[in-house]
């Protein structure tokens, strides 16, 4: 008995960390290629601002990370730099600078979903044409799946 309920253990407990690890491996082996950091500096060289995504950020952790150079122009929006990897990443636009999931939750009615981030070293988002980002002084990147805040920085 003793040994048929360690085995259903283990047994479970390998099942769970499998499948932990296909959820984190998952997004990383079905990215398409990642622009370079030339690249990702090219499509944004229009850049009217600039900001820095920060690993110490009041959310941030061990999963949930950004750092490097964001550059925000009229068109398009890039990071020179790397995101934790994780499945349906968001970019939005935000008046307020946000550092927590609580205050993303509380201002996500007021930002504006720009689009998907589908890479995690450099990256490079559209602009909608209706967007002015002047309007706008911080970048947060969202993950929908699972509620959960993994970067932000402020432009303006």
């Amino acid at each position: 008995m003793k040994k048929t309920f360690f085995l259903a253990v283990t047994h479970l407990l390998t099942l769970a960390v499998g499948f932990a690890l296909g959820i984190y491996a998952l997004p990383i082996l079905t990215a398409p290629p990642a622009p370079s950091a030339a690249e990702a500096a090219a499509q944004a060289g229009q850049a009217a601002y600039t900001g820095q995504f920060r690993r110490d950020l009041k959310d941030s952790d061990i999963l949930h990370w950004g750092e490097g150079t964001l550059l925000v122009g009229r068109r398009s929006i890039a990071l020179v730099g790397k995101i934790a990897p994780g499945p349906d990443y968001k970019l939005y636009l935000s008046t307020e600078f946000v550092e927590t999931e609580a205050d993303f939750l509380r201002l996500k009615p007021s930002m504006l979903r720009i689009g998907d981030v589908k890479t995690f070293e450099n990256f490079v988002v559209r602009v909608p044409e209706s967007v002015d980002v002047a309007r706008y002084n911080a970048v947060i990147v969202w993950c929908e799946a699972f509620g959960q805040f993994i970067t932000a920085a402020r432009y303006r």
